[in-house]
């Protein structure tokens, strides 16, 4: 069921957590346009770092932007790890070869979403985990599931 509609400002939380490090991991993404829920995911990715399951949030997300046809002029990802914006965004390096392979997944998509006209702008923003509540719960969810 493809949705195919644009918004102008996707603002998506994504989480990603652990029980143990690794361990039992899951994520958790929420996307919001002026206040609406457009999606949310929480599921279960199996036993993994914390970094995988941040990392594996906004692929997810953005697989899930792909394949519903969703159209926006901007996208805002909000996420509570600074270590994982800041090697989006270029600040930092990827220096492990698992997480570099989850990196390039995302820049991939990122350009073929841009190419096709379904995204214009992305930004990546930290914020505190405790303004990340929604996206916590989300992963936590999976995980108690």
């Amino acid at each position: 069921m493809a949705m195919s509609k644009t918004v102008e400002l996707l603002e998506i939380n994504t989480d990603g957590g652990s029980r143990g490090n690794p361990g039992p991991a899951a994520i958790g993404v929420i996307a919001k346009s002026e206040g609406r829920v457009i999606f949310t995911l929480s599921e279960k990715i199996g036993e993994n770092t914390n970094n995988v399951a941040e990392y594996t949030a906004v692929l997810r997300a953005l697989e899930k932007i792909a394949a519903e046809g969703l159209y926006t002029e901007k996208i805002r990802f909000v996420l509570d790890s600074e270590l994982i914006v800041k090697q989006i965004t270029g600040l930092y390096k990827v220096k492990q070869t698992h997480l570099m392979v989850l990196h390039q997944q995302i820049i991939d998509l990122i350009k073929k979403l841009r190419a096709i006209g379904q995204i214009k702008l992305i930004s990546f923003v930290n914020i505190l985990r405790d303004k990340n509540k929604e996206a916590d719960r989300l992963v936590n969810e999976a995980l108690d599931s």
